[in-house]
């Protein structure tokens, strides 16, 4: 395979893993998608926790008292972008979370408003989605209203 292919194939990668092809006569959430789902879940969620440990690293090492205070406000504005960040990425892990407990009791890739099926494009798009696109849909119309 050349060099160009590749990084187009690595370009389709899900967190590591081939995007799921289903067989048209393939039950939904089958064993094979359960665990192509685990996969992906685990991978991102490894993926998070190298990113906190390397923040750490960096903000223990970055850390020092500057004598100019540009310089000691554009560190504190730097640490406090890199916060933030991982307090978003603390709360995705949540959800990581509660995406492979799902799997577990066999929850995963059904809706849960109406429990229809999630699809496997969506939840590949959105591994943690709970909702069908239809569902969410309505959900940020109402949202949009409340506003």
């Amino acid at each position: 395979m050349t060099t160009q292919a590749q990084a187009k194939q690595e370009d389709n990668l899900i967190f590591g893993v081939t995007p799921y092809k289903a067989k048209k006569s393939e039950e939904y959430m089958n064993e094979k998608q359960i665990e192509h789902f685990r996969q992906i879940l685990e991978n991102w969620r490894a993926e998070l926790f190298a990113d906190v440990s390397k923040t750490i690293n960096v903000m223990q090492d970055e850390y020092s008292n500057l004598p100019d205070p540009n310089d000691r406000a554009s560190q504190e504005t730097d640490m406090s972008l890199e916060l933030r960040s991982r307090d978003r990425d603390r709360k995705l892990l949540k959800k990581i979370v509660s995406s492979i407990s799902r799997l577990d009791t066999d929850e995963y890739g059904w809706c849960d408003r109406c429990g229809v099926e999630i699809g496997i494009g969506r939840l590949e798009a959105r591994p943690t989605a709970e909702l069908c696109i239809d569902c969410k849909t309505l959900e940020e119309i109402k949202e949009k209203q409340r506003a």
